[in-house]
Parts: C-alpha cells; structure tokens; sequence
C-alpha cells in the first residue's frame, strides 16, 4: 500500500525491550470530494500513526511538516478504553520512506522569496584560460 501526507509532530525514536529501534511518527492525510447535487467541497483529514523499524537514521529528517511517501502495509489497533468503549486507531508498518517536501522546503514555499539579483558586471578572472 502506497500513502502521502504530512508530518504531525517530529519522529521520535523508541527502543524495545530487547534493545531493537523503531522510529514512531504520525502523519496526516488530506482528501476532498463533492457530495452529489452541492457545489461545495468537503475535506477529510486522516491522521495515521506510522512505524518503521529499518533503520533508526532516518528519524532526523522526519520532521514536523515534511511530506512524505509511505510504502507498507496498514494494521488496526483495536481495544477498550478506560469506559469500556470498543476505540480503535490506524498504523501503518512503513516498510519505505521517500521524503518528497523536506522541512527547510516546505518553509521556502510559505512566503520566502529570493534576494533580487543585482544587475552589475561581472568581474572577469584572473586566470588565462
């Protein structure tokens, strides 16, 4: 299974009991349709909690805000909560990692513009060839 979408919080890295790391992270996921006979969109947001056991380097790239695709497979934690309500949450077993907006990225995109050039003649160097 393939899925896209952006960072919730930072990666974080925990270790098991026998001393394996994983890199836990959440990410959200953005979709919209329009309903039959309205003109307006409606937009859903499903946020997927995410584990990757590969390697735990990764962690330092998977930052809050990064866009990233996701390769695994999807599980679905099912239990009680303290009222003894049947509750249940989304993780997906990332198997692959392909960051697509990295943090610094997507900070530029939000308003950053380059430095105007300056129009001024280029100095030639000093060497022959």
């Amino acid at each position: 299974m393939e899925i896209t979408g952006r960072l919730t919080r930072d990666a974080v890295v925990a270790k098991t009991a026998n001393d394996r790391e994983v890199v836990n992270f959440s990410i959200a996921v953005n979709d919209s349709y329009k309903a039959k006979g309205s003109a307006e969109a409606v937009k859903i947001v499903t946020y997927i909690d995410c584990s990757y056991w590969l390697s735990s380097g990764v962690a330092q790239w998977l930052k809050k805000g990064a866009m990233v695709e996701l390769f695994g497979r999807i599980g679905v934690n099912a239990y009680l909560n303290s009222e003894g309500k049947a509750m249940a949450s989304l993780t997906f077993h990332t198997s692959s990692i392909k960051i697509l907006v990295f943090v610094s990225d997507a900070q530029a995109l939000q308003g950053q513009t380059a430095p105007a050039k300056k129009n001024r003649k280029e100095q030639p160097d000093d060497l022959p060839f």
